[in-house]
């Protein structure tokens, strides 16, 4: 069964993540170097399940597909998948989806006394202040975000 499109719009699209399958996958477990190459390594059967892995909390968490750059300078990019925990408690310095004024976006939280910004991470962009007139919703927090090559 494919993952269901819940929603779509101009930053994001979200899916529900299907973690009812064992993903399981060949793992290296000796860890593979980032400088010199080293020696070749005994292959083991060793795996690890994806599903167990990136998804904690099965019925509260999320897919979600970036659209735009404003998360550039963290790493997230246009195309990424994001794993979303709605479970998580919202928290200073967090990743989070949002639901601001009937749109969907991904910001860095930072409460500073008793405002909420939500942080882009592209010059770009500028923060926005969440104020009480705003329709605001912390939607998730983002847990992993999955990369393509």
């Amino acid at each position: 069964m494919a993952a269901l499109k819940l929603h779509t719009s101009h930053t994001l699209d979200i899916y529900s993540a299907l973690s009812g399958t064992p993903l399981e996958l060949p793992l290296v477990s000796e860890g593979i170097s980032a400088g010199f190459p080293s020696p070749a390594m005994d292959f083991t059967d060793l795996t690890i399940d994806l599903n167990k892995h990136l998804i904690k909390h099965p019925s509260s968490t999320f897919y979600g597909r970036v659209k735009g750059q404003s998360m550039k300078d963290e790493g997230i990019h246009d195309g990424d998948l994001l794993v979303i925990d709605k479970s998580l408690q919202p928290a200073d310095g967090k990743i989070a989806v949002c639901y601001l004024d009937g749109e969907f976006t991904i910001k860095r939280i930072r409460i500073d006394k008793d405002v909420c910004w939500l942080m882009p991470a592209n010059e770009q962009y500028k923060p926005i202040q969440v104020t009480a007139e705003n329709d605001f919703l912390i939607w998730g927090i983002v847990t992993h975000v999955i990369k393509s090559f």
